[in-house]
């Protein structure tokens, strides 16, 4: 019998994300949905579904616990990260609009470069650096820093967000080429975000409606959807090569604002996204030229 040809791992990589940023952006929705709810609040049950989904994955294929020692630090370091990077993003989320909140948490992919070179010991390229310096100069479009702009503040947090999101992510890229499962990865970052914002919640639990613990359980849902998604994507495929279909998020991002929130973006804004957008593709193009 003729076995089917197995999918290429880049081709996976890059299915998987486009995947993680359609559940990414349902998330963000649901998050906003939810109304004026504390971070901790709404990280904790987006990250409480999480945590027994992989569970569950964990039990079902009986897969072992035991951490090699090497991939102890970049577990923890991406659990850390990763957690900031949601509650920062969270908080923007209650703030700003859907699509500005989630081009500059999408600026993790330019971070994780300028991290890789660090840590994965990745040469950065000039026309590499010039392309993040450009991405930024997207984001200050988005950001418009201004002391009379209230929502300067939220911006620079979302951007942090994602700055944290590209070293959490650049771990998990360390921790694939290490052998570590991703639904251990999951399960090791959702149980200590769980557990970092727990005491909060008991000690300063903000009482929800029906419908926004309804909506906080559909952005758990849709958030474990996105974190198994972008983790395999990760460990199937270098960022390098498939980060730049994250940005599909802003599109999806963009088209469940104006239809549930009725948000347009500004001029400068959406000038903003292009920047950040070409810039991606751009890298993108760049990196496979440098491939072949």
């Amino acid at each position: 019998m003729k076995k089917t040809k197995e999918l290429d791992p880049l081709y996976k990589g890059i299915i998987l994300i486009i995947s993680s940023a359609f559940f990414f952006a349902l998330m963000n929705m649901f998050v906003s949905l939810s109304g004026d709810l504390p971070s901790y609040q709404k990280s904790f049950f987006r990250n409480l579904i999480a945590f027994i989904f992989a569970g569950i994955v964990i039990a079902k294929n009986k897969t072992s616990l035991k951490i090699p020692k090497k991939s102890v630090l970049p577990l923890a370091l991406r659990s850390v990260f990763g957690t900031i990077g949601i509650l920062c993003n969270f908080y923007a989320l209650g703030i700003l609009d859907l699509a500005d909140a989630s081009i500059l948490n999408k600026m993790s992919p330019f971070f994780a470069i300028l991290f890789s070179t660090f840590i994965l010991k990745e040469k950065i390229k000039p026309l590499q650096l010039l392309i993040v310096t450009g991405a930024l100069f997207g984001a200050i479009c988005v950001i418009k820093p201004s002391f009379s702009n209230t929502l300067t503040a939220p911006a620079f947090i979302a951007l942090m967000g994602g700055m944290c999101a590209g070293f959490a992510y650049t771990m998990v890229r360390v921790l694939g080429k290490q052998g570590v499962k991703g639904a251990i990865i999951v399960f090791v970052f959702s149980g200590f975000s769980c557990l970092v914002t727990s005491p909060a919640l008991i000690f300063a639990y903000t009482p929800m409606s029906l419908k926004q613990f309804i909506f906080l359980i559909c952005a758990g849902l849709a958030a474990a959807g996105g974190q198994f998604t972008i983790t395999a994507a990760y460990c199937h495929a270098p960022a390098k090569d498939v980060s730049v279909y994250d940005y599909s998020q802003i599109i999806f991002a963009a088209g469940l604002g104006f239809l549930v929130f009725g948000q347009v973006p500004d001029l400068l804004s959406i000038i903003g996204y292009i920047i950040i957008v070409s810039m991606a593709v751009l890298m993108f193009v760049y990196n496979k030229r440098r491939s072949s």
